[in-house]
């Protein structure tokens, strides 16, 4: 870990990410974004956005790793289950197991690298190399709905309805566990773990994060919640549930690890539901997916449980 103590009064005022890459020989500035989003790099030890703008005397960390050039992301013949496709965009049914776009670790077999198979590499001409057309993300293993911009401009449009609420997503997840009540908001704001950087956690100067929630069935062990999110933060809803007592089954990181996985290779977590106005012709558009095979079986095995 490297660190700068108090920024001079001429450095500051500049983005995050444009103030690294100029301190850092041959570090573009896509890098550095990188980096932030990853939360290898910090501010007064706390994670904080590319555009951020850096202040007198702020204390800048960061940590650099060996990883391959930021060439762009080259087609891979992946299938895709797509729910719904016209000439600016489509929903994808996203499967288990599968990263979004890549990243430290995995560089390849992600959905970016499945999207410019099917629709050529000309998809990434004047996008992010690494993610492009992507306006959220799903975490590698749970599964469910995705919106793909296929073109910049849709992706900026898209990017900005998700940013002012404008898009509604909704989730199901296997707990253990019963909520106290059948429904309920979780407000608590959520930044990088102190204790453990590859982590999220609750923490008085993290960001604002609302998760509500909704008991669609109870059962002896468990229960199964259907989830609406005010914000997208990472894990947002894994830490959210396990910070109420109500972990995600299967969850390899915010889950109880002695507690049985019902069979699931990941977390019990679905984004079942996508509703949104057509930002072309303000129509309204709705999409829903149901849980995979192995979600099922989850829950009919803590359906069974005495």
């Amino acid at each position: 870990m490297t660190a700068w103590q108090s920024l001079t009064v001429e450095e500051a005022g500049q983005r995050l990410d444009k103030y690294l890459a100029s301190q850092l020989e041959d570090f573009s500035r896509t890098a550095a974004q990188k980096l932030i989003v990853e939360g290898l790099a910090t501010v007064n030890g706390q994670a904080v956005r590319a555009s951020y703008l850096v202040q007198e005397g702020d204390q800048i960390a960061y940590l650099l790793q060996a990883a391959p050039s930021l060439e762009p992301a080259q087609g891979q013949n992946i299938p895709l289950d797509i729910v719904y496709e016209d000439a600016d965009f489509l929903v994808v049914n996203k499967a288990r197991g599968m990263v979004v776009h890549p990243a430290a670790g995995n560089w390849e077999g992600t959905l970016v690298n499945a999207l410019i198979y099917y629709l050529g590499q000309a998809y990434t001409q004047g996008q992010d190399p690494i993610r492009p057309g992507i306006v959220h993300r799903l975490d590698k293993d749970t599964t469910g709905l995705l919106l793909v911009a296929k073109n910049d401009r849709m992706r900026r449009i898209l990017s900005q309805m998700i940013k002012d609420r404008q898009v509604s997503r909704t989730y199901q997840a296997l707990v253990w566990g019963q909520p106290a009540s059948r429904t309920g908001l979780i407000s608590a704001p959520l930044g990088r773990d102190p204790r453990d950087r590859k982590k999220i956690a609750v923490i008085d100067r993290g960001r604002p994060a609302r998760t509500h929630f909704e008991q669609i069935h109870s059962y002896s062990k468990g229960a199964e919640l259907e989830l609406h999110l005010d914000t997208g933060r990472t894990h947002q809803i894994r830490v959210h549930l396990a910070y109420i007592n109500l972990p995600v089954v299967g969850d390899p990181t915010y889950g109880l690890a002695k507690r049985d996985k019902l069979g699931l290779e990941g977390q019990a977590l679905h984004a079942c539901r996508l509703a949104f106005q057509d930002p072309r012709n303000q129509q309204d558009l709705v999409f829903t997916a149901d849980p995979p095979q192995d979600y099922l079986e989850a829950r009919e095995r803590l359906a069974n449980m005495p």
